[in-house]
């Protein structure tokens, strides 16, 4: 199996109330977790607020079980005038192992807004 592409950027622990009565964990939890990873690059990158404009292409591959540690993966694979576009991956790494495996992946489109909420530009890499 390959290793994780993109940049580490958030690292959780699946917990029971993450989960359904047969201890997978819930698909919207794992989006979640790789939407605030979105907004933690994207924040970064802009220099501000941003928000979700889209989440495109998920299917899941894998399931995630409690107790297993969810690491986030992001890689800013294209900025427009007021948008950029992540590729994001999800892995499990397994309860009590250093097994990795790729959970999901899929590409986030985030917007920059300004403090009236507005779409600002994305400023030019520093």
């Amino acid at each position: 199996m390959r290793d994780p592409e993109g940049e580490l950027t958030l690292r959780t622990i699946a917990m029971p109330a993450d989960a359904n009565a047969a201890g997978d964990i819930f698909g919207g939890w794992v989006m979640a977790q790789m939407d605030l990873a979105c907004g933690i690059r994207a924040a970064e990158r802009a220099g501000g607020r941003v928000v979700t404009a889209a989440v495109n292409s998920m299917s899941f591959a894998k399931p995630m079980k409690i107790g297993d540690t969810l690491e986030i993966y992001t890689v800013i694979e294209r900025i427009g005038r007021t948008s950029m576009t992540l590729n994001v991956e999800a892995w499990a790494q397994r309860y009590l192992t250093t097994n990795r495996e790729r959970v999901t992946h899929a590409s986030f489109v985030m917007v920059a807004l300004d403090k009236a909420g507005q779409p600002t530009p994305v400023p030019p890499e520093a």
